[in-house]
């Protein structure tokens, strides 16, 4: 800095004397005492001198323009103000998720639940200056400065910010030991694929930022399913718009999950298994649709949301499908007692030093009909199922000439946690109720039906944020079955945060009631599965 203002002085001087001198030349030369020959003389005499003050003004600009991008490089890597939450985008944003977002943060530094984070840096200028010099070596390794869980950033200026990240996985998936058929509660026997296959097998690109205001953010994403090729859904462009009015309310328009549970909270991809839920998880949850919400803390230990949708799964359901008013509503309230955050997702990734502790209470109602609802192999499908896994809406399910057109769905879980020194235990209870149901012949006559269960998962970080072993089942309990699974795997990262993590899992299923091409397992899965997975998402 002090050459800078040696070499300002310098020429401010310079500038001066040149400035006398060439008056005094001037002045003096009347035209009696001087001829046409002196006159060129002082005129190029003066030319020369304005000529080195532009040449050393120029390189003057040059150090400055210098020394501000070095100090905006300082500053941009200060940790940029950001809401933890998410994932979204929020989401993540499994929002990423769809959603969120967000509104979702990567080790090395992670803010799980970040669907809507605000991206502030430092302020653009003198854009003729900037580009008329190249760039250094050293400023060309800085720019587009990375940020855990938010990508590399492409844009940052006094008009808005555009972070790009990216969420993908190559999956291994062995099915070969399934049993080859499924007979279900009604006596109906079906096939059950057996798989094996090597798939990219999920690939988000995530654009977000804020434009205009630091609170006025945005959450844009691309999605798509490989093993999905061909089904409703296989790519979907989504996302959010987020306005952030203060830490207590954030309020949000677009696709986003319905957070009837706390795998829908925001916190994907960061999950033990490789986007992968538990059967009982799996079977009561809600998913991803349009609507508005809001969410914030109460206060530090205790934040919320609460979301109005158009259903419970609109991923592979047009618009014409849909009831004409909003019909769905979920919310989640999650209170931290002891330290008052729980990390990023399931386990201690983290290592946390002092007893984590997480207690969460998630509500969902939803008016459901058959027309609203996704095909059964689409990607990120929900359907109102039997604990056998029949569809409720299944034409003659219940009778000949009986067939259910419309149902309300209630969903209430309550999940707990603990984590420790790189050790987690986490579960989650479920109670479903299926009711006022509407159809042909005699649907209105059937009695309501009642499904509950849990799930159990417990963690251990073997070489802190590098090796990772876990254990996990659930169990629904049914009128019509009860299956359950049953999990081990481990997870290596091998730059010991979570961009780069390769993943490996054994699976056992009984009569699973859910599945997908999108997940490890089908309807009716029952024996052993393996898959393996490397992932990469910054």
């Amino acid at each position: 800095m002090r050459r800078v203002e040696w070499r300002s002085w310098l020429v401010g001087m310079s500038f001066l004397v040149a400035s006398m001198v060439v008056y005094a030349n001037g002045q003096s030369a009347s035209p009696r005492s001087s001829n046409s020959q002196t006159d060129a003389q002082h005129a190029a005499d003066a030319l020369k001198t304005i000529d080195k003050l532009v040449q050393q003004n120029r390189e003057l600009m040059e150090e400055i323009a210098v020394l501000r991008r070095s100090l905006e490089v300082q500053t941009a890597t200060t940790p940029n103000a950001q809401q933890a939450a998410t994932p979204v985008a929020n989401q993540q944003t499994e929002q990423a998720a769809p959603l969120s977002q967000a509104q979702h943060k990567i080790e090395v530094v992670e803010t799980p639940e970040v669907a809507d984070p605000v991206m502030e840096g430092s302020q653009e200028g003198e854009i003729e200056v900037e580009t008329a010099v190249s760039p250094t070596p050293e400023e060309r390794k800085t720019f587009g400065n990375y940020t855990p869980g938010l990508g590399f950033t492409v844009a940052n200026t006094d008009m808005g910010s555009m972070n790009i990240s990216i969420l993908t996985y190559a999956r291994y998936l062995n099915q070969l030991n399934l049993a080859p058929t499924y007979t279900n509660a009604f006596g109906v026997t079906s096939t059950v694929q057996q798989r094996q296959d090597f798939q990219l097998a999920k690939l988000q690109i995530k654009f977000l930022g804020w434009i205009l205001n630091p609170k006025l953010r945005y959450f844009l994403y691309a999605w798509t399913s490989n093993a999905n090729m061909g089904q409703g859904a296989q790519v979907v462009l989504a996302g959010n718009l987020n306005y952030q009015v203060n830490k207590y309310m954030t309020l949000s328009a677009g696709i986003n999950g319905l957070p009837g549970v706390r795998s829908i909270e925001g916190n994907f991809p960061y999950w033990l298994s490789e986007d992968s839920r538990l059967i009982a998880d799996e079977f009561f949850r809600p998913s991803y649709t349009s609507g508005i919400w809001s969410r914030g803390q109460l206060s530090n230990k205790i934040r919320y949301q609460a979301m109005l949708g158009d259903n419970l799964s609109q991923l592979g359901v047009n618009a014409g499908q849909l009831r004409n008013y909003p019909n769905t509503f979920s919310s989640a309230l999650v209170w931290m007692p002891s330290t008052g955050e729980f990390g990023a997702g399931f386990g201690d990734f983290e290592n946390h030093e002092k007893l984590a502790t997480r207690l969460g209470f998630h509500f969902t109602r939803s008016r459901e009909d058959k027309q609203s609802q996704p095909g059964t192999q689409d990607f990120q499908n929900v359907q109102l199922r039997l604990s056998d896994g029949s569809i409720i809406f299944t034409p003659n399910l219940f009778g000949p000439g009986i067939t259910i057109t419309n149902a309300t769905y209630k969903m209430t879980s309550f999940d707990g946690g603990i984590k420790y020194q790189g050790y987690a235990l986490e579960g989650e209870y479920y109670l479903r109720w299926l009711t006022d149901f509407r159809g042909s012949g005699a649907a209105a006559s059937i009695p309501g039906r009642f499904d509950h269960g849990f799930q159990l998962q417990a963690s251990s970080m073997l070489v802190p944020k590098t090796f990772q072993i876990y254990a996990g089942g659930s169990t629904v309990f049914g009128q019509y079955g009860q299956p359950f699974d049953s999990r081990i795997g481990w997870s290596w990262f091998p730059f010991h945060n979570r961009v780069v993590r390769w993943n490996t899992e054994a699976l056992y299923l009984f009569r699973s009631p859910v599945g997908y091409f999108a997940v490890p397992f089908n309807v009716g899965s029952k024996g052993w599965v393996f898959h393996s997975n490397w992932e990469l998402a910054f």
